[in-house]
């Protein structure tokens, strides 16, 4: 009776006629909420344009309209960002949610575990492809483990249930073959029962978008790991995607800056590197910018830092990912060997978030991710050397972590970024580039960057310099 009851209100709450996989999600999520069992995790998995975004916008509302309670999260910013505009509701980073923290004043600022107080509460996580289990970044956070962590303060919480959501066929966390969120077996190693459902059918709403239907196709090469020769993309029969040239890509970018924005405007790449030589050109010859920094640009934070955000209660921590733009740029200074600027930033994916801080210059253009190991080591020597005074080590370490030129922001330019930063994001229009590629390339990890970058822009999508291979059958 119950589960009749749930099953109609979320079928209601869709607002259209369910596929038949979506019929089978809206009666397997009507069994888990009527069930209540301890100890089961919900996971639903979809390709893209299969209705997934409007499965958990059915969920989210059937649970408000039995005045249930919830709770939105997705592991960065802007793929929160992007829940809460779909949903209706506050969305939070997963670590913003789960984690509190013990300390700042040493600038590392270790987080806990927090305490899941909770009760009859159903946890929804989007974009959990991108969440890892591998020991991060010295363990600041918790155990260091993401997915233990979650799991550990889900159920903790009285009658508290996890459902996780994503897409197996995007890009796996770094370092990882496959998504360990999303792997059943994975789960049920922690003694999970686990009720899964994949999305497969591309709903009706979605039949004319050349983004969705060439990505559905790359993704059943990728399940199928079927790989001979380049994957035919259709451009002809679809407004939305749009192939460019070189000569092309700058007055299409300004073009689409007139028309979306730039904070709904990016272009995708393969490497740093390349990132780097879009980013020079865009600034260059698109937003004539002839200073290295200046008022209105967007930049990217490539490491965590725990240092600047003091007591804003929107951000507890600035993550590796956040994008930001320089509002205020209050001077220069040289120091240790290395190049400062302090700026005022404005988080765009935190409710607007102002912070004073200082970044480094250098990053902005280095080919790395961030800093190299060696270099972070000659900035840590050279900020010891005026503390050299401080006999007790403890409190040399602490007067250390404490200087603000040690804490400075590592950041790049953000109006072209990799696949794997872009992750989790939308934008309205997105230029992709391929690089340098050869057929031997066309692999099931080439395939899944493909995948991941066609499924970035919500109105467009721009192949540029894409090669021919991908196009035999409309030449």
């Amino acid at each position: 009776m119950i589960k009749n009851h749930l099953k109609a209100i979320l079928t209601e709450k869709l607002g259209f006629p369910p596929t038949n996989c979506q019929a089978r999600l809206i009666d397997n999520l009507a069994e888990f909420i009527s069930a209540s069992e301890p100890d089961r995790i919900m996971l639903i998995k979809g390709y893209a344009g299969t209705g997934k975004t409007t499965m958990l916008y059915s969920l989210t509302q059937c649970l408000l309209s039995l005045k249930i309670r919830s709770v939105l999260m997705a592991p960065t910013g802007r793929a929160a960002k992007v829940m809460a505009s779909y949903s209706g509701m506050p969305a939070f980073t997963i670590h913003k949610k789960i984690y509190r923290q013990q300390s700042a004043s040493d600038g590392m600022g270790r987080f806990v575990l927090n305490k899941n107080m909770y009760k009859n509460t159903y946890f929804i996580v989007d974009e959990a492809s991108m969440i890892s289990n591998e020991m991060s970044e010295n363990a600041v956070f918790g155990s260091g483990r993401l997915l233990d962590d979650l799991l550990q303060y889900v159920y903790s919480g009285e009658n508290c249930h996890l459902v996780l959501v994503g897409d197996t066929a995007q890009l796996p966390p770094v370092g990882l073959n496959i998504s360990p969120a999303l792997e059943a077996f994975s789960l049920e190693q922690y003694g999970f029962s686990v009720t899964e459902v994949e999305l497969k059918e591309v709903v009706r709403q979605a039949e004319g978008s050349g983004v969705l239907s060439n990505a559905t196709e790359m993704r059943n090469i990728i399940a199928e790991q079927h790989y001979e020769g380049f994957f035919p993309i259709e451009t002809k029969s679809f407004p939305d995607v749009e192939r460019i040239s070189g000569g092309e890509l700058i007055e299409t970018i300004s073009s689409c800056y007139d028309k979306y924005g730039f904070f709904d405007t990016t272009v995708v790449t393969r490497s740093n590197k390349r990132a780097n030589l879009f980013n020079k050109g865009i600034r260059g010859s698109i937003l004539y910018k002839e200073n290295e920094i200046e008022r209105g640009d967007l930049v990217m934070v490539v490491k965590n830092n725990y240092f600047w955000p003091g007591e804003d209660d929107k951000l507890d921590f600035i993550a590796n990912g956040d994008i930001a733009e320089i509002i205020s740029i209050y001077g220069y200074e040289e120091l240790y060997g290395f190049r400062f600027a302090d700026v005022c930033l404005r988080f765009v994916d935190y409710e607007d978030v102002e912070l004073d801080c200082k970044i480094f210059l250098e990053t902005l253009s280095i080919e790395t991710a961030s800093f190299s190991s060696e270099r972070n080591r000659e900035l840590f020597n050279a900020v010891s050397e005026d503390y050299q005074d401080v006999r007790n080590k403890k409190e040399r370490w602490k007067k250390i972590k404490e200087n603000p030129y040690f804490n400075a922001l590592q950041v790049k330019y953000a109006y072209a970024l990799t696949c794997h930063k872009a992750q989790g994001g939308q934008w309205k229009a997105v230029f992709v580039d391929h690089g340098y590629l050869v057929e031997d390339m066309l692999d099931t990890e080439y395939y899944r960057w493909l995948y991941t970058a066609f499924t970035r822009p919500t109105e467009k999508l721009y192949l540029v310099n894409f090669d021919k291979g991908f196009f035999e059958g409309e030449e």
